[in-house]
């Protein structure tokens, strides 16, 4: 990964524009007035899940980097650096070691996937490991395939001798994680007689294990994780995302577990919206990846004290990461494993009813706490207004505020006073755009638009792709980037969009293109996609013709040879047949 990656991989989009343009959630994208226009009505889209923008008003779009480009008259050096300041990513070790980090770490993804393998073999030659998984922890074979679970063997360095006789180095194994130095001198693995559980990326690659003990040695932690390496960070990393990705996306909720165990046992009961951080210390970048696929989060957190704890916690950091947070309430006290063992239908029917967090916590005080005494209204309103104060929206702590008034029987006043002592400002002025770049002339933003709506139909609608071969040419179109994707369109005329090999030229526009789509287009029916298609061609012809002609007639009012001038009627002529011919079809 280099630097540019590593910075993307880091940031959060909506964040870092959201320091410039107010934002509001609409769905799983965020809308705000535009920066570049005097535009009323928002227009200007955020998408976390695609990690780009698009202006509707101005035509304008792109990357975060292109947003920081425009805003701050940056270079794209320029805006690297800045984006990196903000993601505290170190430069200096990729301007000197860029290749050799990428190298390094796709030979620690290659070693990771190889590790995988080696323990799902062991586990395969294990008759009372398999046991365990499959009548104890009731996994069938097939989340045993899906998750790739594993058995270290407790033979001390088993794992270190194979990864050896693969070509991988004694420093290699420890970057990853798989060794630890031994009491008696020299490594041994890092993993021993534990069920191993692989930990993957958003993609799919294994980033690192945890690994649940299967001896009964009390001294021995239950769990124990990779430690942190170039490819795993714990507070970075959502277990199970890359297989719950779609169904969150689909259902537009996620679910918030405690172990990986949970989650694999909830994917098996039809619950794929399941995912877990490494216990119940949840950070905002967690969250704010979840957010990228939706911002409903249904935490599944034990009711205990440290349930409670964790709870709390959780909700003002939602509230800074824009997340609505809600709580399933397990019966019985259980957690989901445990829930869906003894039925199925219970952890799917309790996922369906979440309470919001506040809420939750609320009823959770007052059956704990007695709120009828001066010390319990006091240790009452201390838990609950710690929480409040870490509220972003104002309505939000208002409504609280009042709703503790009428519960604890004293006066709003109070509460306040004991709010404002307790709470800091932590709002902070949105910043000025530095720089806005020479305004483009309408009629070119207009012909823009028309350009990026008739692609976006082409690029998610093969069958209307009839349109671009009968008439359209690259010349026609007004961007490197919308020439580019035009031709790759052409060269896979027949292929759908989720076929479409993209070429690296043109990623960020076909982003831009896809959400174009979804905001404008999606959920019509082809028939109407079919008329918007044959308007937008009819009008792109026009504006490319109308272009042209004026650039003949100002060559024609300048001193011009006889055959030029020949030229340049037989191209008058041949752009009035263009034009007729599109009036027709038409």
């Amino acid at each position: 990964m280099d630097a540019v990656e590593e910075v993307k991989s880091r940031v959060i989009i909506e964040d870092i524009i959201g320091e410039y343009v107010p934002l509001k959630r609409a769905g799983r994208n965020w809308k705000g007035l535009s920066p570049f226009t005097s535009e009323k009505t928002a227009s200007f889209v955020v998408s976390p899940e695609k990690q780009i923008w698009k202006d509707f008003s101005s035509g304008k779009g792109g990357s975060v980097f292109d947003f920081v480009m425009e805003v701050e008259g940056l270079d794209f050096k320029g805006a690297l650096e800045l984006l990196a300041r903000k993601t505290g990513v170190d430069l200096d070790q990729f301007r000197t070691q860029t290749s050799t980090n990428t190298k390094q770490k796709e030979r620690l993804f290659e070693l990771n996937d190889l590790s995988a393998k080696f323990y799902q073999v062991q586990l395969s030659k294990n008759q009372k490991i398999l046991d365990y998984c499959i009548k104890e922890r009731k996994f069938n074979k097939d989340s045993l395939l899906k998750w790739r679970l594993g058995y270290s063997p407790n033979t001390g360095n088993a794992l270190l001798k194979f990864a050896l006789a693969k070509g991988f180095t004694e420093n290699e194994i420890k970057q990853a994680g798989l060794i630890t130095k031994s009491y008696r001198g020299g490594n041994q693995d890092m993993f021993r007689e534990r069920l191993m559980i692989p930990l993957q990326d958003v993609q799919g690659r294994v980033i690192g294990f945890t690994a649940r003990t299967l001896s009964n040695d009390n001294n021995s932690p239950k769990y124990i994780n990779t430690p942190q390496t170039i490819l795993y960070d714990k507070s970075r990393h959502v277990y199970g995302l890359n297989n719950a990705k779609d169904s969150i996306r689909k259902s537009n909720f996620a679910v918030l577990t405690e172990g990986n165990l949970d989650v694999i046992a909830s994917h098996q009961a039809n619950v794929e919206q399941a995912v877990a951080t490494a216990g119940t210390a949840i950070t905002e970048t967690q969250l704010k990846t979840l957010s990228r696929f939706s911002g409903d989060i249904r935490l599944s957190f034990d009711s205990d004290k440290a349930g409670l704890n964790a709870t709390e916690r959780a909700i003002p950091i939602a509230a800074k990461a824009n997340v609505s947070l809600s709580i399933i309430d397990i019966p019985k006290g259980k957690d989901p494993d445990e829930l869906i063992k003894e039925d199925p239908v219970l952890w799917q029917e309790a996922v369906k009813k979440p309470k919001y967090a506040i809420d939750w916590l609320i009823d959770r005080y007052e059956n704990i706490i007695d709120t009828a005494s001066a010390r319990g209204k006091k240790e009452f309103s201390d838990r609950i207004m710690n929480v409040i104060n870490g509220l972003e929206d104002p309505v939000e702590r208002d409504h609280y505020i009042n709703l503790i008034s009428k519960k604890l029987s004293i006066s709003v006043e109070a509460l306040e006073e004991k709010f404002n002592k307790t709470t800091i400002s932590t709002t902070r002025p949105r910043k000025n755009i530095k720089n806005l770049s020479k305004p483009t002339d309408k009629a070119t933003i207009e012909y823009i638009k028309t350009q990026d709506k008739f692609l976006a139909l082409m690029l998610m609608r093969q069958t209307l792709r009839e349109f671009i071969t009968s008439v359209i040419t690259k010349d026609m179109m007004v961007t490197h980037e919308a020439k580019n994707l035009l031709d790759m369109l052409t060269k896979q005329i027949d292929k759908s969009a989720e076929k479409l090999k993209i070429v690296k030229n043109v990623e960020d526009y076909v982003k831009i293109e896809s959400l174009l789509y979804e905001e404008l287009y999606q959920g019509l029916e082809l028939d109407e996609l079919h008329d918007e298609a044959a308007r937008l061609q009819a009008d792109l012809v026009t504006k490319f013709v109308k272009n042209e002609k004026e650039k003949i007639a100002y060559k024609q009012r300048q001193p011009v040879t006889d055959a030029e001038l020949r030229t340049l009627l037989e191209k008058d002529k041949q752009y009035n047949l263009l034009l007729n011919q599109i009036k027709g079809d038409a």
